[in-house]
Formats: structure tokens, C-alpha cells, sequence
């Protein structure tokens, strides 16, 4: 079968990997892993389409991030948009062939309807299919994916793996400062309540994403207090929910700032003792909400 466009073959020999499971492990790219990230990781992904002025537009595909930004400075109407059914059964089809089943872990069901097209498009597929709900995003959402991966090549059926995803979709937590509510308000992704706050002037925006929420958090006046508030409330996180530091990996995203990313994840390291900081830098079809300039910490509890 020929993939539709933009979406990679999903045979494994293509992607340069071995068959280790009879179970794939598919996400989306609102993870943050892209189609070459997911061959080495040894799971699949399903690109997240955008719309810039009318064309649709795939990360590393037809439009790179530099590009991306310049196209957003500009002024350039931007919009998310979720992969075409057509496709995403393709995707699967094509895995089916040399899998037994499929775990797939989109996007938030909180902050996108990806999943419930996928749930639909499942009950087609009689069981073999699980479509899970974790509730998640960005590099926690990437977690859940590696956790998957992880639990197939321990023996559990896809079923287990969706029913231990959901179990635990709440052990996560991030906290995001935007340099501005423009994005998100155009979007709708805010609540009213953290839109409220894109009125006022001269203030950076900490949001909190909580399960299926993204919610206004706090509100400071510089970068160096939003650092100091996200890292703060993180800590907290960490020592009160999810019982010290050993217990959870730990994260920092961002949209076009990989400087100030590194320089926060080497803070981290210093102020926690720890090393398990993961870096990355934030998809494109997250950027479009959030607007270069965004910089986030996060953590997930470590599951057995």
C-alpha cells in the first residue's frame, strides 16, 4: 500500500528497525517526535498537519521552523488542523501488516478532537486497535509513547497498555510562559480566565497544563520571573505529588529559543541534583498557539 502524502512507510525494515513486539506504538508529532526521531526511538508517528495562509503545511516536510517563524512574524494566517481520516488509516493499514495491533497516543483529548476521530475510526478495526487517552502533550505526551513502547516489550496486550496509559495520564505536569496570549486567544486554547490576562500590558504569561486544561497559572513581568515562578511551582509538583526527584523525569520545551532552553535545563540539573532533564524544542503545530519565545519545564512520574 502507498502512504498518502506527507505520512512515512511504516514497514519496519523502512523505518531500520526490527520487529521487536507484535504491538506498534504510534503517536503524533504534537510529541515532538518527528519521523526520523521515531526511527530511532522504534516507534511510529503520525504528522500533525497546520494551515499557513490556505496551504497545508507539514513540519520538516514542506515547511521548516525558520521559515514557519518568519511566515508568523509576518502575520501570516496560521491554523492546526487534525490529520485527514484517509490518511491516518493508511498509517494504520499499512503498520497492520506486520503488527498484531496498535496502541496510538494522540494529543490531549482536552485540547484537540484528534482523539475522538481516532476512537472512531478504531471501532472499524475490531479490537485490533487501541486509541489512548493520556491526556497529554509535547514531551510528557513523549513519555507516555516511550512507557508504551517499553510495556509491549514486556508482554502486556495493547489493551493493557491503553487501560495503564489513562491509569496514569494525570502523573504529569507543565508549566509554560508565552510571550504572548495572541496565538493562543486566536486559537481558542485559552480559557476565559487566562484570556482575560492577554489585555494587560508589559507581563509574561505562565500557564499550567493540568490533565485536558491549559489554564492561566500566574502572571509576571519579566523572563527571569517567569523562570523563577515555573520552576518554583515545578519543585513543588515534584516534592508534594509525586514524592522527590528520583520519582519523575523532568523536561524544558521551547519555540525558537534553544539557548535560553539549555540555560534552564542546566539550572534544573544544578537545582534538583539530578541529570534526567530532557530538552527539546516545541512542534510547529504547538507553535502555532504559543508564538516563538515560548519556554516551558515539565516533569512525569517514572512508571514501572
Amino acid at each position: 500500500m502507498v502512504m498518502a502524502a506527507g505520512y512515512p512507510a511504516a514497514s519496519h525494515a523502512k523505518w531500520g528497525y526490527e520487529v521487536a513486539s507484535k504491538i506498534a506504538v504510534v503517536t503524533d508529532t504534537n510529541s515532538g517526535v518527528m519521523v526520523e526521531d521515531a526511527k530511532t526511538l522504534g516507534i511510529f508517528v503520525a504528522p500533525m498537519p497546520f494551515v499557513v495562509d490556505g496551504q497545508e503545511c507539514y513540519e520538516g516536510v514542506n515547511l521548516e521552523s525558520s521559515h514557519f517563524y518568519e511566515r508568523q512574524a509576518q502575520g501570516a494566517v496560521i491554523a492546526t488542523s487534525q490529520p485527514s481520516i484517509a490518511k491516518l488509516q493508511n498509517l494504520w493499514d499499512e503498520l497492520l501488516q506486520t503488527y498484531d495491533e496498535i496502541v496510538y497516543i494522540p494529543m490531549s483529548s482536552g485540547l484537540s478532537g484528534s482523539y475522538d476521530t481516532a476512537k472512531h475510526l478504531a471501532n472499524h478495526y475490531h479490537g485490533a486497535i487501541e486509541v489512548a487517552d493520556c491526556m497529554r502533550i509535547s514531551v510528557t505526551q513523549r513519555e507516555a509513547a516511550l512507557d508504551a513502547l517499553r510495556w509491549t516489550q514486556e508482554g502486556l496486550s495493547a489493551a493493557q497498555i491503553r487501560e495503564r496509559l489513562e491509569a496514569n495520564r494525570l502523573e504529569a505536569s507543565i508549566y509554560i510562559m508565552v510571550d504572548t496570549m495572541e496565538h493562543l486567544r486566536k486559537g481558542g486554547r485559552i480559557s476565559p480566565a487566562a484570556g482575560a490576562i492577554g489585555s494587560l500590558l508589559k507581563i509574561k504569561p505562565v500557564l499550567q497544563i493540568q490533565g485536558d486544561k491549559l489554564d492561566a497559572f500566574s502572571v509576571v513581568k519579566s523572563v527571569k520571573a517567569a523562570k523563577r515562578t515555573m520552576l518554583t511551582a515545578l519543585e513543588k509538583d515534584i516534592h508534594e505529588r509525586f514524592g522527590g526527584v528520583d520519582k519523575v523525569h523532568m523536561y524544558v520545551a521551547h519555540t525558537n529559543r534553544a539557548a535560553d532552553a539549555y540555560a534552564l535545563a542546566q539550572e534544573m540539573k544544578e537545582r534538583f541534583a539530578s541529570s534526567d532533564v530532557f530538552v527539546d524544542q516545541l512542534p510547529l503545530s504547538i507553535a502555532c498557539h504559543t508564538g516563538a519565545g515560548a519556554l516551558g519545564v515539565g516533569c512525569a512520574r517514572i512508571l514501572s
